[in-house]
């Protein structure tokens, strides 16, 4: 132990003594892995996202839409292909679904509405959607302020709406709660503000704050019949899930006519059906993240073996003294080693933080909390050990090996 604290002693010693090689060699260790570590948490927080935005749609629901996602391409790729669904569809889907659970019919109608308010008024960048009163509840979305649309709204096509959280902080400021029974215009059609849902915030998919949701009839009427109805279908139950999306696949296979052996024109889709395809994308940013790691951290085990073997030449008369004082090679060896492990050591500590740092800005935009990737961390930790003893195995060596006589009359 007292071996240790004295080499230990030896290689601060050394590293204060040649002070800039030291930080631009701590500086080059630490980018790389500062870069591997700030994106692998990125990933991690994108990753938590993921599943926080798709868990929000309803852990016990499904959805049927138009896409068709075939799973390769011979390319490698996923391609889809599409078939609008119908009002009628949906409406004969629903009405025919017999498996315990609620049936609820959507629409998108727009993407680049604006929302305005006497002199305030949004980016023309707002999503509105037709839904009806089973919505919030799919999506399970719960509301800061005022009430869920009533049935006979949604029958008749009322103008109302419920706003969603960024829109309603966009046109009346802190105060939320006065939008209730305001009216506001979505392009030239005002409706009157019945709700205002919660803070989602933004994810990979799409920004749930920035929508406005409106009657399904009232969109029917507005953007025409021309767009594809998206049927969400909630089981009490998440076992009965698989058992009821089965059974719808079947009835919407005989709504839309399919003979015997045909392919579907449609897709059953489930969160976890979602988030394999996004988390098919997000493992190559994973490997390409390793890869950047990897090709740094080689330079970086050169740029120290490089240091090192200067710092044997130019202690070789320092060398010489210790070995002239009884020193073993052994002691030399260790000496050399545990100074290039600590540099690297000091390299690595820096990057983790300052990656973990970066990385976890990126859960600022997500409104993700704090990530700790204790995998990465180690990881990158066990890295810089490792380059430090590869890299200073070959210098401890040859400082080991120097012929104290020899080592007495260099200058």
């Amino acid at each position: 132990m007292m071996q240790f604290f004295f080499n230990l002693t030896l290689a601060f010693r050394a590293i204060r003594t040649n002070r800039l090689r030291s930080v631009l060699t701590i500086a080059i260790i630490g980018i790389g892995i500062m870069a591997l570590v700030g994106i692998l948490t990125a990933i991690e927080v994108m990753k938590q996202s993921v599943y926080t935005n798709f868990s929000s749609m309803g852990v016990n629901s499904f959805q049927i839409i138009n896409e068709v996602i075939k799973k390769k391409s011979h390319r490698g790729r996923r391609m889809s292909e599409e078939k609008n669904i119908t009002y009628d569809e949906a409406k004969a889907f629903r009405e025919r679904f017999t498996f315990p659970g609620t049936v609820g019919i959507s629409v998108n109608g727009s993407d680049v509405a604006t929302v305005h308010f006497r002199s305030e008024k949004t980016n023309p960048n707002v999503h509105i959607t037709g839904v009806e009163e089973t919505y919030l509840t799919a999506t399970d979305t719960k509301l800061d302020a005022g009430r869920n649309f009533s049935v006979s709204e949604i029958q008749s096509g009322s103008y109302t709406c419920i706003l969603g959280n960024g829109v309603a902080k966009k046109l009346f400021k802190r105060d939320i709660n006065a939008a209730i029974n305001q009216v506001v215009s979505v392009g030239d059609i005002k409706y009157r503000v019945v709700g205002i849902m919660e803070s989602k915030g933004g994810s990979m998919v799409m920004d749930n704050d920035n929508m406005v949701i409106i009657p399904l009839n009232t969109a029917r009427a507005l953007y025409g019949g021309g767009s594809s109805y998206l049927i969400t279908v909630i089981v009490p139950d998440v076992k009965m899930k698989d058992f009821a999306a089965e059974e719808a696949e079947g009835l919407f296979r005989v709504i839309r006519k399919l003979p015997l052996g045909a392919s579907n024109n449609f897709s059953i889709t489930q969160n976890n059906d979602l988030v394999s395809i996004v988390m098919d994308s997000i493992k190559y940013i994973r490997w390409a993240a390793v890869i950047i790691g990897i090709i740094t951290l080689l330079g970086s085990v050169i740029g120290l073996m490089n240091i090192m073997l200067v710092s044997v030449a130019e202690r070789t008369r320092e060398i010489g003294v210790s070995k002239a004082l009884g020193a073993r090679s052994s002691t030399i060896k260790r000496q050399f080693l545990t100074e290039s492990i600590m540099i690297s050591l000091m390299g690595g500590v820096s990057g983790v933080i300052l990656g973990m740092l970066m990385g976890n800005i990126v859960g600022l935009f997500f409104n993700m909390g704090f990530v700790v990737p204790w995998l990465w961390i180690s990881l990158g930790v066990t890295l810089c050990a490792i380059v430090g003893v590869i890299s200073g195995i070959y210098p401890a060596i040859k400082a080991s090996k120097l012929d104290p006589i020899v080592a007495l009359r260099y200058e």
